[in-house]
């Protein structure tokens, strides 16, 4: 996936920073906050994430229950067997059709998923009878990017259930279980994390290769405190994991680390090392710019903003980042308002920040 373009909040993985055992007791809250960071992804990731295809297993085992059924009729001709040959070739007919029936359907749905609309993908989804493993996985996507995760992670166990071999579904359990321990009470929270956290190693153990899913578990382990399984030495060893798949997010991972230990300069490091490891994904910039906008280093924070949109002008990840950052850090309000309403304007697709940020964003920002 990771291409480092910045993901939507909906794509990344659970936030869990500064949760501690203090936490399982007192009012009912949110547990974190949403972030954006790159992918190309969940999530993977899309910074999941967005528009990727939920699985190419199916149509692989659709062509094969045909070729096996149209082997048996035929053996079946060779064996003189008239009888049963006609019956085997339309019990083939009939099942090809029938594994078949989800397919243009699906495709549709995939194609309003893929566009943001997310309700339109799910009442044809919902009106598919036969439901398989890609069906519910799609249909827990479509919830998951409506903020209904509960509904989300309903849907993707049954995905699981219909394929407990997809490292995908896994992918998405995990990260709907993560926005759940976010957004559920103090009580509740530490179970859903560590079930997310359960389901990223779960996705990376079924596919070793799957680099959003690394980059997820990367950042749970970053992020979630001991007692909820987290801890740097863990990151550390899943940063070494991504670095061998893509050098440029491996260095995204180690400016993280170095981040957490507050070793500026080699946070700066590293991010430039992942600008020249990949010069034309327009994500590298933007990490740099919310870095140096951090540090309060506007004007080089501005440069990095200008070679972003040299990349790619019409992209609309730098429009929401650079709307987000001088907002954030009250700079250019005027500009701000008329980066997002150029956001809001433009055909969004599953790989953007969601539509909903942006009009709160906006909404802030005329406010203030």
């Amino acid at each position: 996936m990771v291409g480092r373009t910045p993901r939507s909040a909906a794509d990344a993985p659970v936030g869990l920073r500064g949760m501690d055992e203090s936490d399982l007791v007192g009012e009912a809250g949110p547990g974190g906050s949403a972030r954006t960071r790159g992918s190309a992804p969940p999530g993977s990731a899309s910074h999941a994430g967005k528009g990727r295809p939920l699985s190419r297993q199916s149509g692989d085992w659709r062509s094969l229950v045909k070729r096996r059924l149209l082997d048996a009729h035929l053996y079946s001709l060779d064996r003189m067997n008239y009888q049963l040959g006609p019956r085997c070739f339309a019990l083939a007919l009939a099942v090809a059709a029938l594994a078949s029936a989800a397919g243009p359907e699906l495709d549709s749905a995939r194609k309003f998923y893929d566009s943001t609309e997310f309700d339109k993908s799910l009442q044809v989804l919902q009106a598919i009878p036969a439901k398989d493993g890609a069906v519910y996985a799609l249909i827990g996507r479509n919830h998951y990017m409506r903020s209904d995760y509960k509904k989300a992670g309903e849907a993707l166990e049954k995905a699981v259930a219909a394929d407990p071999s997809n490292s995908e579904f896994e992918l998405w359990l995990a990260r709907a279980y993560g926005r759940r321990a976010e957004t559920s009470s103090p009580l509740t929270a530490p179970g859903h994390a560590t079930r997310a956290r359960q389901h990223f190693e779960k996705s990376v153990q079924l596919n070793p290769r799957n680099l959003e899913a690394l980059s997820d578990l990367f950042e749970y382990y970053l992020e979630a405190p001991g007692f909820l399984g987290g801890g740097i030495q863990k990151a550390a060893a899943i940063a070494g994991r991504m670095a061998a798949l893509d050098a440029a997010e491996g260095q995204w991972a180690q400016a993280k680390l170095a981040e957490e230990k507050k070793d500026y300069h080699a946070v700066e490091e590293h991010l430039q090392w992942a600008i020249d490891a990949a010069p034309q994904q327009v994500g590298r910039q933007l990490d740099m710019a919310r870095f140096l906008a951090k540090q309060g280093r506007f004007a080089e924070a501005e440069r990095s903003f200008a070679r972003a949109e040299a990349i790619s002008p019409a992209s609309a990840q730098l429009l929401y980042a650079r709307a987000e950052t001088y907002i954030k850090y009250n700079k250019n309000l005027e500009l701000a308002k008329e980066l997002l309403k150029r956001y809001l304007s433009m055909k969004l697709t599953v790989d953007d920040p969601p539509r909903p940020g942006a009009e709160k964003l906006l909404r802030q920002v005329q406010g203030i």
